[in-house]
């Protein structure tokens, strides 16, 4: 067998087909089984045990939920929030309002306003402007004693005393002894000591060391640097330079010689062939000829015989459905049929006449003879006591104005009094309708 001419895939495809055939058959009848078990158990066991707990959930639970929110926990909920409010809210609120706030108010705020208004304010103004006067006074005696005590005498001591002192009795002899004795003194020992030491000196800095260190130092020194020093540095710069650069060429060489060249040869003429034609080449002729095709047969036999073991498996399945309908089914679907026809003229019927003939005209008649004439007493009860509890107030509002009136002594605003009707009388006529005062006689047109 050559790498020219590949394997056949007939001679593979065959047999893998055989043997996933035989392995995947089970498998399939098996997925088969247990997919037709979870469709029967959900339609003939789950969705009506769905259904039925659905219906009886939406009869049995949420109707009547919901028929006892709408009916009797919101009217039982608004009666206990308003009994609740008339009985922890609004005694509180109209405690609070018509007697803490006016006690706090007209008892507490308006006197001590009028108190601090009337008395504290101006008690305060008077205290303030005094203690302000005594400050100032204070302010004015204070620095004074300060300085009399601390200030004035030691100026009086300084100007009268210290400073004449100093002045007459050390600064004038003083002044005097330098400009007559002292200064006449220095400059003859300054002359002297220019005369005697530092002309000399300075004759033979200038005249002996400056030429000495000139020709006999820096001169020769310039000289052996210009012309020893110089070229041996530039020899010895050269010849360094060429010696760096032959090292240079040959260490890198040595380097690669020692290190580099041995390890790429064995790379190149030992490790890369072997690698290459002794395990690459073999691999990739063996995946390329032998694993693709397999794995590739293996993958198209799967798919096929899968489609070929659910042909087998529902023809099995369609023998087995007919076995067990001729046997199971069509008995059981007759005493079905039976148990619905009698449960239907036996029990739903009856119950439905018993419905419609007592249960909901019953219903009605408490709907409309006990239902309604209690809500209809509720809300007539709510509203009377909604109107005595506005009456209540209104009082105690009244109340709370005429005690204001007491205390302020404001004068009675006048309330608003019934209209006056309008004097009855006969048009044409001096004869007035009995009952009622007479009119002027006087036309809206005279009148203007």
């Amino acid at each position: 067998m050559s790498m020219e001419h590949p394997t056949s895939p007939a001679l593979i495809r065959i047999p893998v087909r055989i043997v996933v055939l035989v392995a995947v058959l089970p498998v399939r009848m098996a997925w088969d089984v247990l997919t037709a078990g979870g469709r029967l158990l959900d339609r003939a066991l789950l969705r009506p045990a769905g259904r039925a707990l659905e219906w009886f959930l939406e009869r049995a639970v949420a109707l009547p939920a919901r028929w006892l929110y709408r009916s009797v926990l919101t009217p039982a909920g608004r009666g206990l929030a308003w009994l609740l409010r008339a009985v922890f809210v609004w005694p509180w609120a109209g405690l609070w309002r018509y007697v803490v706030v006016p006690v706090a108010r007209y008892g507490i705020a308006v006197p001590a306003a009028w108190l601090y208004r009337t008395l504290l304010r101006p008690a305060g103004h008077g205290l303030l402007r005094a203690l302000t006067a005594v400050g100032e006074g204070i302010g004015w005696f204070l620095p004074r004693l300060g300085l009399a005590l601390f200030v004035w005498p030691w100026v009086g001591l300084w100007r009268y005393v210290v400073v004449p002192v100093a002045r007459y009795g050390i600064a004038v002899p003083a002044a005097w002894l330098y400009r007559r004795a002292l200064s006449p003194l220095g400059t003859g020992c300054f002359f002297l000591l220019e005369k005697l030491l530092l002309v000399p000196l300075a004759a033979l800095f200038r005249y002996v060391l400056i030429p000495l260190l000139r020709y006999g130092i820096a001169v020769p020194a310039v000289w052996f640097d210009r012309h020893v020093l110089v070229p041996l540095g530039r020899g010895l710069g050269r010849f360094f330079r060429q010696v760096g650069r032959g090292l240079g060429w040959f260490l890198p060489r040595l380097g690669l010689a020692l290190f580099v060249w041995p390890w790429v040869g064995l790379w190149r003429y030992a490790v890369a062939p072997v690698a290459r034609y002794g395990i690459a080449v073999p691999a990739l002729w063996l995946w390329n000829r032998v694993l693709v095709p397999v794995a590739r047969e293996v993958r198209d036999a799967l798919g096929l015989c899968w489609r070929v073991a659910g042909f087998v498996s529902r023809a099995v399945g369609r023998g087995l459905k007919w076995l067990a309908w001729n046997l199971l089914g069509r008995p059981l679907a007759r005493v079905w049929w039976g148990l619905r026809w009698c449960g239907r003229n036996l029990v739903v019927r009856p119950v439905a006449r018993v419905w419609a003939s007592v249960v909901r005209p019953a219903g009605r008649w408490v709907r409309d003879e006990v239902w309604a004439p209690a809500r209809r007493t509720a809300v007539e009860a709510g509203r009377a006591a909604r109107e005595a509890l506005a009456s209540a107030r209104a009082t105690v509002r009244e109340a709370r104005r005429d005690a204001w009136r007491a205390l302020v002594g404001t004068a009675r605003p006048v309330e608003p009094r019934e209209p006056v009707a309008a004097r009855a009388r006969t048009l044409g006529s001096t004869t007035n309708v009995s009952g009622a005062v007479p009119a002027p006689e006087i036309s809206l047109r005279k009148r203007g």
